[in-house]
């Protein structure tokens, strides 16, 4: 298998992964509050990498490395996942799902200003017809029901994309679950305290799925799911494997429907099944 298939399968896997994050998410902010959810989630996973990090004798990584995994841990470790569960109080999943369709892009700019790629003039043109898509739909009915979540996805998704492309240009060299990993230990004490600086009373009497939904964005939302996904953009290449995500609201639609019982129109099947035809069409020319 040559390096560029492997690169995309293995950004499926992750974006497969991803795709129940947010729904998850929604679940878990019934009974926890996100700046909780937000500590607790990375605080696990920190622990978690740690084990695997020490089960591997991974080397530290060098002093000059300290500050893209610090870009990393703001980006995908704080930053997204207290954006979205901050915006999920304010918006259904299905809604906020859309917005991911808006990740792609963002990941393929910071991918040229910090990675490097080069992509094809036809490459933006189907990134930003399938970026369009979503945007157009996520604004057609004026701002949609809640400005608030609206604003916090959109800071979420650049966020996210940032800290992506800072990502896969690590894992070129250090490896894909090593960079998430490093990154949720440098994060760590930071993120136990909040943790335990917001425990909510009610911790005890919190249900059974906002616990599943906690597990969920802790194990695989912060690090299965990174160990397919930075392997894949490392190999396949930032823009290229980063237009998968726009399959992202595709089986999360579907997850929210099944596991929420969140309505899902046909226009969001629409625009979904429209901007996975922009996928292919953007994997044509990302080289």
């Amino acid at each position: 298998m040559d390096r560029t298939t492997s690169g995309w399968i293995n950004g499926f896997l992750g974006v497969v992964i991803f795709s129940g994050s947010l729904p998850a998410t929604r679940v878990a902010v019934a009974d926890f509050h996100p700046l909780f959810l937000t500590g607790a989630r990375a605080a696990i996973a920190g622990l978690l990498a740690i084990l695997l990090l020490a089960a591997f004798r991974e080397k530290r990584p060098v002093r000059t490395d300290l500050l893209p995994l610090a870009v990393v841990a703001l980006g995908v470790v704080v930053g997204f996942p207290l954006l979205t569960a901050l915006a999920l109080e304010h918006v259904t999943a299905a809604h906020s799902i859309v917005f991911v369709g808006l990740l792609p892009l963002a990941t393929a700019l910071f991918g040229v200003f910090r990675g490097g790629d080069r992509p094809k003039p036809a490459f933006w043109l189907f990134s930003c017809l399938g970026s369009a898509l979503v945007a157009g739909f996520a604004l057609k009915d004026g701002l949609t029901t809640s400005p608030t979540g609206d604003m916090l996805m959109l800071a979420a998704i650049l966020a996210c994309g940032l800290g992506y492309a800072e990502g896969a240009r690590l894992s070129r060299r250090l490896g894909g679950w090593q960079v998430i990993s490093w990154a949720l230990v440098l994060s760590l004490p930071v993120m136990v305290a909040l943790a335990l600086a917001t425990v909510p009373p009610t911790l005890e009497t919190a249900g059974g799925p906002a616990w599943l939904g906690l597990a969920y964005v802790s194990v695989f939302s912060m690090l299965v799911g990174f160990v397919f996904w930075y392997r894949g953009l490392a190999l396949g290449g930032i823009a290229g494997v980063g237009q998968l995500q726009l399959l992202q609201p595709f089986l999360g639609l579907a997850l929210a429907a099944t596991l929420l019982g969140e309505a899902v129109s046909p226009a969001m099947l629409a625009v979904t099944l429209a901007v996975i035809l922009c996928v292919a069409g953007a994997k044509r020319f990302a080289r």
